[in-house]
């Protein structure tokens, strides 16, 4: 594994001698904007293992995404190899159907450290919930992005992400009452604690959520990349482009159905990745909002 490689797969050509804040937020935005996130491979018939060369050979040299135990475990090596003061931690995500936090830690981030500082990153959560630069780790700060306000609180167990959005105008009107778009002002996303997790606290996970029949991942097919205006998503067969609009409180939403025979189309021309498997598009009931 060799970190240039990795450099120039996110299009990062400047120096990283500093170990700043500034080059920290500059390559957290590259990657989000370069490599989507997905779980096509498991649609493709392929394992998705946790093992960092296989997730380097795929993500950098195969120039595909991967979900969050790919992405951000890699993340996390480049971040070390860097020169970052980096820990891993398993975060618990926000089940809307159940009102709660999922009981299992299915979604690795990573903290880092500069100057005494702490911060959160995460590179793979994907559509309107990703966070495009770290977020600092202090308790109920507003913290202004493209997609929202985040925010982490701190309450007392865990920590907590939400983030407070606009309201979504949908430009096709058959999709006007889409399970998939969010219409929750304000939602959580994630809560974690502070303690350090090693990659094996996820080999269980990993497993589960590729082959378990209850699975989002193993229900529909999910891949969304970040635009400097906003998201691209293919969830199932329904394609959407959104344009975040802040100065008019609006997330514009421009969604389509799309035929099988152009999937392959659409990821090579919207999402610059080729797979080498044809993928068996799933869209199954399952509570997904984008």
């Amino acid at each position: 594994m060799n970190l240039e490689e990795y450099l120039k797969r996110i299009g990062f050509h400047g120096s990283y001698e500093k170990l700043d804040l500034a080059t920290l937020k500059l390559i957290h935005e590259q990657h989000v904007m370069s490599i989507p996130f997905e779980n096509l491979s498991i649609h493709c018939g392929e394992r998705i293992i946790m093992d960092l060369q296989v997730i380097f050979n795929k993500i950098v040299r195969s120039s595909r995404g991967g979900w969050c135990l790919e992405n951000n475990f890699l993340f996390g090596w480049v971040l070390r190899e860097m020169g970052y003061n980096t820990t891993t931690l398993g975060s618990r995500v926000f089940n809307s159907t159940l009102n709660d936090f999922s009981p299992l830690e299915s979604h690795l981030i990573n903290k880092v450290v500069i100057d005494g500082k702490a911060y959160i990153t995460d590179v793979s959560f994907g559509v309107s919930s990703q966070v495009r630069e770290p977020l600092e780790l202090i308790s109920g700060k507003d913290q202004p992005q493209a997609a929202g306000v985040f925010r982490l609180i701190d309450t007392g167990d865990v920590w907590v992400l939400e983030k407070t959005g606009r309201k979504p105008e949908v430009v096709n009107p058959e999709f006007a009452n889409s399970s998939l778009i969010n219409r929750k002002e304000t939602k959580k996303i994630y809560c974690f604690t502070l303690v350090p997790r090693e990659a094996d606290h996820f080999f269980e996970t990993n497993h589960t959520l590729q082959t378990d029949p209850s699975s989002l991942f193993t229900n529909k097919s999910i891949i969304s990349l970040q635009t400097a205006t906003g998201f691209r998503a293919l969830i199932g067969w329904t394609y959407s482009e959104v344009t975040y609009k802040p100065e008019e409180g609006v997330d514009v939403l421009d969604m389509r159905d799309i035929p099988d025979d152009e999937v392959e189309q659409i990821l090579r021309e919207k999402f610059n990745i080729k797979l080498q498997k044809k993928p068996k598009i799933e869209n199954k009931k399952a509570c997904y909002t984008i």
